[in-house]
């Protein structure tokens, strides 16, 4: 995959060495920008929008979240407990699979609680009472993604409930169906994919309430077609009557965040070698799951390229080959750009590598806050 992001804003003027590395540093002025321009398709489409915390929890920052948007859509119990400790606005709770030990709590936390399949529906049903407000995530069959693991309606998806088998007897005390076939994609794909879908859930547009179009959607970024958006939401809540809601998560914290770095080391082997103490596996999974290459803060465009990995034991902890903006040496500092979302929530402390710590920087103000810092009992405590 490609990075569809990567735009310095102001930390291209950041002071790297302000911050202990590694450390995540997150502008709340780039996620108000990223916000206001959410709360502005919100406010003339008059669609509801809910940030995916799976993407983005940093709840230092969930008041000013909800400055903006109608709450937040959670993946499970812990998700859900976070939302109900810290946020404010709707809950929707959507998961692939529920456990039956949380599913009394899930119900009590959340505004709206939406099933993978007709099965886990039955299944729980004792748990619902009149109030719950139910949904069902469906399978389009519909596949937009532009990586197979990565796109919910692949062949085989264990996401949603294939459309072609949805029957009215199947939304029985349901009020409205979810779907999310996107990844870091524009209008189009959205477009087309409401297209495809239209027909075969039409019918039972007098049985719901609401729509939920999931997240994937990279509203913010520059060349979202908003106003095709906007239009776009107007024409599906007049057609079919009903509320429509979006979840983006990625475009919440869009080039909001860099983490930042430090060489601890330079050979050559064939190509100059640096390591670091960033963790591509650690720190930016993704970098390795996706895969993609991160972009660098100020990299250059010509040079010779060194290649660079983290300290863990794992061959393939290799983050990518980069033109440094400064001396390839020990001590050097470096950032990647747009590490906001997906990173923070993915860290991981394999083979004893320290979390990066969590800082909130105002570009407006210069003011800069630690957030967190992690010492090794993170990695104590989670093993025995």
């Amino acid at each position: 995959m490609e990075t569809k992001a990567g735009d310095p804003g102001a930390f291209a003027h950041f002071d790297l060495h302000r911050v202990p590395s590694p450390a995540f540093v997150v502008d709340e002025m780039a996620i108000r920008r990223n916000l206001a321009i959410l709360a502005d398709v919100k406010a003339r489409s008059g669609a509801k929008i809910l940030a995916a915390m799976k993407a983005f929890s940093m709840w230092e920052l969930a008041p000013v979240i909800a400055e903006y948007l109608d709450g937040v859509c959670t993946s499970g119990l812990w998700e859900a407990r976070l939302a109900s400790e810290k946020y404010r606005g709707e809950i929707a709770t959507y998961c692939a699979g529920y456990k039956e030990a949380d599913m009394a709590e899930i119900v009590d936390i959340s505004d709206h609680v939406i099933f993978n399949s007709p099965n886990q529906h039955r299944r729980f049903a004792s748990f619902l009472n009149d109030s719950t407000d139910v949904g069902l995530r469906i399978n389009p069959e519909h596949a937009e993604g532009e990586v197979a693991k990565y796109d919910p309606c692949s062949p085989g998806s264990r996401l949603g409930f294939p459309v072609s088998q949805l029957n009215a007897e199947h939304l029985q005390g349901v009020s409205g169906l979810h779907f999310h076939t996107l990844c870091e994609q524009d209008f189009t794909p959205l477009k087309r994919t409401w297209d495809a879908l239209k027909p075969k859930i039409a019918p039972y547009f007098s049985q719901i309430k609401w729509l939920n179009f999931g997240g994937g959607h990279h509203i913010t970024r520059a060349d979202y077609q908003r106003e095709e958006l906007i239009t776009f939401l107007q024409s599906v809540r007049a057609e079919t009557g009903l509320d429509i809601y979006l979840e983006p998560g990625e475009a919440i914290a869009l080039d909001a965040g860099i983490l930042v770095g430090e060489l601890l080391d330079v050979f050559e082997n064939g190509i100059g070698v640096g390591i670091t103490d960033i963790s591509a596996t650690c720190h930016m999974p993704d970098v390795i799951e996706a895969p993609y290459r991160p972009a660098m803060l100020g990299e250059r465009d010509d040079g010779p390229a060194i290649r660079l990995g983290g300290p863990s034991c794992l061959a393939g902890d290799i983050i990518g080959d980069y033109r440094l903006p400064v001396s390839a040496e020990p001590g050097a500092r470096f950032a990647f750009l747009d590490q906001a979302h997906y990173s923070m929530v993915k860290t991981n402390t394999f083979n004893g590598v320290p979390l990066p710590s969590i800082w909130l920087w105002n570009s407006a103000t210069d003011e800069l806050k630690c957030v967190k810092q992690f010492d090794w009992t993170e990695f104590r405590d989670r093993l025995s």
